[in-house]
Order: C-alpha cells, then sequence, then structure tokens
C-alpha cells in the first residue's frame, strides 16, 4: 500500500493550463489515498519543490506538467525508492506517451491509483540528467525556439520548424560511441532512451527504455523532395529504414563539433561549447505505467 504520494504542478505547463489542475485532483483522484499538492510557483526556482519531494517521505511523486516538468521531477526522484508518475499537461509528453500513460488526464489519474511500477534507463547529458531523448542540431534549435515562444502545442512547433528549417545550416560532427568514432555531417543527432521525441514522432524506433542502451539517431542532410517521405517514416516509426538515417547503440556517446550549438534534453534547452558527452544509467527510475 501507499504511503503516500506527491502531485507536483506547473501551473504554467504545456496547452492544458486553463484546467484547474489542483481542483480537478482533488475532485477525481481516489479519496482513499493519501496525497500532498507541491505547486512549483516560480519556474526559476525548483529547488523548494526538490526539498519538498525529498522531505515527504512519498513512494510516488507525480509530473504535473509537460516534458520541461517531468525531467524536473524525474532527475530527484532518480536513484532512489520513490516512482515517477505523469500526469500529462504538455506539448510533446514523450515519456507519458512511451510508457503507455493516458493523455487524458482522467484514465492517467486511474493509473497512478493502480500503482503499476516498473523501472526504465535513464541517461545524462553532460551532467544533466534525460529519460526521453537529448540531442544536438536541428531539434536542440527548435526545442531552443519553442522554449521562447509564449504558445504551445503541437501546431506552434510545426511553424517554428518551418521557420527554421530554410536557414538552417547542417553542421560538421565527430561522434564516438563506445569508442568508435564516426566524422560526419548532419542535420540533427539524437541519443533516445525511448523512441520519440513526443506527438508520437519516433527518431529511433528501435529504443527500449530498459536495456540499458542508448540507441543514436543521425539524420544527415536531405533535399526538400525528401521532407515528404521523412515525415511519413517518423509518424510511422520507420524512420530507421531510410537511408538518410544511421543509427548506432552504446553506452556512452561523445558528440564533438566547432563553436557553440544549441543542445536539449528532455526538449530542455541549453547552449554548449565544442562537445557533448552522453552515459546511460540503467534501470535508474522507477516508474507507474
Amino acid at each position: 500500500m501507499t504511503q503516500k504520494i506527491a502531485f507536483v504542478i506547473n501551473p504554467n505547463a504545456g496547452v492544458k493550463k486553463k484546467i484547474d489542475i489542483i481542483e480537478f485532483i482533488k475532485t477525481k483522484f481516489s479519496k482513499h489515498i493519501q496525497y500532498d499538492l507541491i505547486v512549483w510557483k516560480n519556474k526559476d526556482d525548483f529547488e523548494s519543490v526538490k526539498q519538498d519531494i525529498l522531505s515527504g517521505n512519498y513512494s510516488i511523486v507525480v509530473a504535473c506538467g509537460g516534458d520541461g516538468t517531468v525531467n524536473q521531477v524525474a532527475s530527484v526522484i532518480v536513484h532512489t525508492n520513490m516512482a515517477l508518475g505523469i500526469l500529462p499537461l504538455g506539448s510533446g509528453n514523450g515519456l507519458a506517451r512511451s510508457n503507455g500513460i493516458p493523455l487524458n488526464l482522467e484514465k492517467a489519474l486511474q493509473v497512478i491509483e493502480k500503482e503499476n511500477i516498473r523501472q526504465i534507463d535513464g541517461a545524462t547529458i553532460n551532467s544533466h540528467p534525460f529519460f526521453c531523448t537529448a540531442g544536438v542540431g536541428f531539434d536542440a534549435l527548435i526545442a531552443t525556439e519553442f522554449a521562447a515562444s509564449t504558445k504551445r502545442g503541437f501546431i506552434t512547433y510545426f511553424k517554428t520548424t518551418l521557420k527554421e528549417f530554410f536557414n538552417y545550416t547542417p553542421q560538421q560532427y565527430k561522434i564516438t560511441v563506445d569508442g568508435k568514432s564516426i566524422e560526419t555531417k548532419a542535420f540533427l543527432i539524437t541519443i533516445a532512451n525511448a523512441g520519440q521525441w513526443g506527438n508520437d514522432v519516433y527518431i529511433a524506433p528501435e529504443a527500449k527504455l530498459n536495456d540499458g542502451i542508448l540507441n543514436v539517431s543521425i539524420l544527415k542532410p536531405f533535399s526538400l523532395m525528401a521532407i515528404p517521405m521523412i515525415g511519413i517514416k517518423l509518424f510511422s516509426k520507420k524512420i530507421h529504414t531510410s537511408t538518410l538515417l544511421q543509427s548506432e547503440k552504446g553506452k556512452e556517446i561523445d558528440v564533438e563539433f566547432k563553436g557553440q550549438l544549441p543542445v536539449h534534453y528532455d526538449g530542455e534547452p541549453m547552449m554548449v561549447s565544442e562537445n557533448i558527452s552522453v552515459s546511460v544509467m540503467p534501470l535508474a527510475l522507477k516508474m507507474v505505467c
């Protein structure tokens, strides 16, 4: 039996922020399970939320928000006995989708009540934990632009992608996977623990959350004529069959490049100079799914 559950609520998250999520939980969640509500009020200050999580003797901590909220909460409870639950309120909801968590909020609450827990891998990129995908290149640029946008949702993401595509120049990279090096020009490089970025867009369809391995998807530069086929393959889980995609697998990945480039981890952007270093964390996170 669960000791206690914490709901970490990001009131500014994603596309469903018009919902009074606190009232929703109070109304819909089981009256037989003890829980606390922790509101992440200041987006630039997660430390107080972290301390509340660590001091509360919780067995499950539910991230109520988008991929950024999920990453923050998961990063606190990784390597602990606490399990991550998700109430998906974001635009992409990559980790929720990858774990079969319904986007319908009432059904997502029912998943939490059932407490079906399994362990999944995580990873770090330059010491930042991530649990879905991380990368450098075009997707990281879009993550940076999307984070700065006042509007959320798939339409905003699509418009941002379209706007940036025609001005984007693929970069030269040296990619080292478990000691094996590749030098190539790439449109983007995604290091995947889960198969998708979010919105059921699969950049690494063969990735598994609990195999102790990270999948590296290297998308080569392509022509305008190739865009429709790439789009179809991304949404149909077949991008790994494209001649434009090079797939590698490993536990330790280093990517070197010139200058400073945008990088993302679970959609959270950061600027990095000259290289990224990624390591897998096998079965590091408990998940309610």
